[in-house]
């Protein structure tokens, strides 16, 4: 039997009191790669920000392991364990990449001494560039610095929006190659959100697709090898 790592009932959430999203229903199981797509406007990115509580929700709940979520900050959900890189990377720009990285520590207690290690070992461009100031790196390289930063914490759930957003294709193969790579090897749990075609079918094992605040469709792994099914629900 799989362990649900997180499951969603009845969520409502938005912004100024007008809902975004009209009641989400989704569960993700421990060790999974999930995708949540759609086109521009449909809420994807609500939902994440709700998750990690950057979003307060006005009905339904969350429920991370056996813990339910709501009424929590943001900081209390990533002790919790829950990694979040938003939309547009948000690095320090004027701190230095070691810097940047080093921020991730607030998100656990303790972290273990060889993580950095690990994490340039996945991203080699960090060690590379640890004394560089962040905001003068590539779009591609302050992704892979922004995945870095919460991979210091030790995740066991980690939430991507639009990863692929902005980068070049070479620096999106890597980066797919390495968030599949963690799930195999420590088997992280991931919920991503994405339009780029070939980062979902290079992922994702099963994808949710929303549309006006909720989800309409689930995409089976069979399916996701036909990109006119996921075309379809990109270009709803």
């Amino acid at each position: 039997m799989t362990e649900t790592m997180l499951d969603i009932k009845g969520l409502r959430a938005g912004y100024g009191g007008k809902p975004v999203l009209q009641g989400v229903d989704l569960t993700v199981s421990k060790g999974e790669i999930v995708a949540v797509i759609g086109r521009n406007g449909v809420g994807k990115s609500t939902l994440m920000k709700t998750l990690i509580g950057l979003v307060e929700s006005m009905a339904g709940t969350i429920t991370f392991g056996s813990t339910e979520l709501t009424g929590l900050t943001p900081f209390r959900r990533a002790r919790l364990g829950i990694g979040y890189v938003p939309q547009g990377r948000d690095v320090f720009p004027r701190m230095s990449v070691k810097e940047n990285l080093q921020v991730g520590e607030s998100m656990r207690e303790r972290v273990s001494p060889d993580v950095y290690e690990r994490i340039y070992e996945l991203f080699p461009i960090l060690r590379e560039r640890a004394g560089q100031q962040a905001g003068t790196m590539s779009g591609g390289q302050q992704q892979q610095l922004a995945i870095g930063r919460v991979l210091v914490g030790s995740p066991q759930l980690l939430l991507l929006d639009e990863p692929s957003e902005g980068i070049q294709p070479s620096i999106v193969q890597d980066i797919g190659r390495i968030i599949r790579k963690l799930n195999q090897d420590s088997g992280m749990t991931i919920m991503f959100v994405e339009q780029n075609l070939d980062m979902i079918r290079a992922l994702a094992q099963r994808c949710y697709v929303m549309d006006k605040g909720r989800i309409v469709a689930h995409v089976t792994p069979h399916e996701l090898d036909d990109r006119d099914t996921i075309r379809k629900y990109l270009a709803v």
